[in-house]
């Protein structure tokens, strides 16, 4: 499981140290998608060939299902740790999510999320005081 919260930078080549606390449940070999909430989204490959599977299986025939798929795996990219426990972000994937130099690296349960660090404090800030309205609306959730 992932979780934590970590700051990280990208150097001029796109590259990012990915925690090391998060390196060996992600493997060396993961997939970067575009994220919700303009972030960027890393899945270990087990993982990723679940939601593969589950977003297969959603009606094609449903506009909202084709745009969706559409926007997750056209942004995918395979990737790689070299031996200095960084990934090569996309140019892309660093476009989408306003990636340049300080950035937030979180774990999600089954995920990592990539924020810029602007965009990231931002949110929480925002998140931070509805924190707990948005709790009693998953009660319903059993959480």
């Amino acid at each position: 499981m992932f979780m934590g919260e970590y700051q990280h930078s990208i150097d001029e080549k796109g590259r990012m140290i990915i925690p090391s606390k998060f390196r060996e449940e992600l493997g060396t070999e993961f997939i970067l998608t575009r994220g919700l909430d303009q972030c960027v989204f890393g899945y270990p490959l087990s993982e990723w060939k679940v939601i593969e599977e589950k977003l297969k299986s959603l009606p094609f025939t449903k506009k909202d299902a084709r745009a969706f798929t559409r926007f997750f795996f056209s942004g995918a990219a395979e990737c790689q740790l070299d031996k200095q426990g960084r990934v090569n972000i996309a140019s892309p994937l660093r476009d989408y999510a306003k990636l340049e130099k300080d950035c937030v690296v979180i774990g999600v349960s089954n995920r990592i999320e990539i924020w810029s660090k602007s965009i990231w404090e931002e949110y929480f800030s925002k998140s931070e005081d509805s924190f707990g309205e948005i709790a009693e609306s998953l009660m319903d959730f059993d959480l």
